[in-house]
């Protein structure tokens, strides 16, 4: 029950897998900008208080196993990170901008499924769903 968070009146383990695509599905995270991705989920992540438990970039998507906590919705958090991340990426990768114009890096639509109740089923569930979609 290590993995159990807390609030004042109540306790919670909100554990999510979420798969983030870039537009058109183009195959661009690798090298340097794979890196400044990572570095950037990361960062936006603990500015609202989401904790990053597992996470693995392909060329062209990218999972993540993440604990939400229960007083924000996935659409909030994926919308903000979406969002933020897509400025943050063109702000310090200017050439891309010629390939997907107008600061929109991630794709429309969004991957999503709420994962079990311990610790080893969750890791399980998250690689087995990452062989499936890959």
């Amino acid at each position: 029950m290590n993995d159990v968070k807390s609030l004042s009146h109540s306790k919670w383990r909100c554990k999510y897998h979420i798969v983030l695509a870039p537009k058109y599905r183009r195959q661009e995270i690798y090298g340097k900008l794979k890196a400044d991705i990572g570095k950037i989920l990361r960062e936006l992540s603990e500015r609202r208080g989401v904790e990053i438990i597992e996470a693995e970039c392909c060329p062209d998507h990218i999972h993540m196993l993440v604990a939400i906590p229960p007083h924000m919705s996935v659409a909030q958090y994926t919308g903000y990170l979406k969002s933020k991340s897509s400025l943050m990426i063109f702000d310090r990768h200017a050439k891309l901008k010629y390939k997907y114009g107008n600061r929109h890096f991630w794709c429309r639509g969004i991957m999503w499924t709420q994962l079990g109740s311990t610790k080893g089923q969750s890791k399980s569930t998250f690689r087995i769903n990452c062989r499936k979609i890959l």
